[in-house]
């Protein structure tokens, strides 16, 4: 906790979200102790999704417990839970959404999330699951933006142990125990498995897999910025690589050079396959002609691989 706040400037305002969950709970509570001692303010934010029956009673429950730990300010905000990707990718998008609106509002300097370490594993494993890559295999960051993530290191016990001694009274979300949500069979089914079975210490394993690569991704990311600032060309709507340096450079380095160039140049994110089909005219060219890309064109033209905008489909 100290840590995550050591980095802030003193006399800012910390807001911490919380879903009234024994792990928000617990990094309410330590917020209110730590924060003051560190010369901060700290308040809480409490999202309200509506997706169960006495939800405002739920988050008003939270919000009070917030008070009277003395966080101020504490608000309750109502979201809409809609949109593509299914309720989990829903309501995580609302909530995100809201907490920037309330960080935003009250100037805060951070914002704090209760994740823990099993919090990471799960999302290490789902990444695993559905093939996602380094990046997804990477879990959770402890800082991104004004996001921080004080309790990373911390098993899920920690946290309900930590209330029941501060004498708090966690909502437990019966969402995280329903079968239907993948996140809530990870939890139940598949770590205790994987613990029955290959002896205790698997969360603790894959969180240290997911700081592993993200040292890895982190100084991969760093040198194609490097190599994209001495190789890229600004042409005609667009921008190009040379086809002989990104033969020369290793898969790993030549597939971020790809993707940055499309993001940074576009704004567009390619997947895996649309790396793999872009890389095809650097490591096997047969004249092949230009690949049509959501938003973008791809095109090898005099040892140059050129991107180009193109209107969206």
């Amino acid at each position: 906790m100290r840590a995550a706040l050591a980095t802030l400037p003193e006399g800012s305002l910390v807001l911490v979200a919380l879903s009234g969950g024994p792990d928000s709970l617990a990094l309410a509570a330590a917020t209110a102790f730590e924060a003051p001692r560190a010369g901060m303010r700290a308040g809480a934010i409490v999202v309200d999704h509506g997706l169960q029956e006495g939800s405002a009673a739920i988050a008003e429950r939270a919000a009070a417990q917030a008070r009277g730990a003395g966080l101020d300010p504490v608000e309750v905000v109502r979201v809409e839970v809609t949109g593509p990707g299914g309720p989990e990718a829903a309501a995580r998008e609302a909530r995100y959404a809201a907490l920037e609106r309330a960080a935003e509002a009250h100037g805060a300097a951070a914002v704090l999330l209760g994740h823990t370490l099993d919090d990471q594993a799960e999302t290490v494993l789902l990444g695993l699951a559905r093939g996602s890559g380094a990046t997804s295999l990477q879990g959770m960051p402890a800082v991104s933006g004004r996001y921080r993530r004080p309790f990373l290191a911390l098993r899920r016990a920690t946290t309900a142990a930590a209330c029941r001694d501060a004498g708090l009274d966690p909502w437990l979300d019966p969402h995280n125990a329903d079968p239907a949500f993948t996140r809530a069979r990870i939890r139940e089914r598949v770590m205790p498995l994987l613990e029955a079975e290959l002896g205790p210490g698997v969360a603790e394993a894959l969180a240290r897999t997911a700081e592993q690569l993200r040292e890895d991704a982190e100084a991969l990311d760093a040198l194609a910025d490097e190599v994209a600032e001495d190789l890229a060309e600004h042409v005609d709507a667009g921008i190009a690589l040379p086809a002989e340096a990104l033969a020369a450079n290793p898969p790993a380095l030549r597939h971020r050079l790809i993707r940055l160039a499309v993001a940074a140049e576009f704004g567009r994110s390619l997947t895996r396959r649309q790396t793999l089909e872009v890389a095809r005219l650097v490591t096997h060219w047969r004249g092949q002609g230009p690949l049509d890309l959501p938003g973008v064109t791809v095109a090898r033209e005099g040892g140059m691989l050129c991107f180009r905008g193109r209107p969206a489909d």
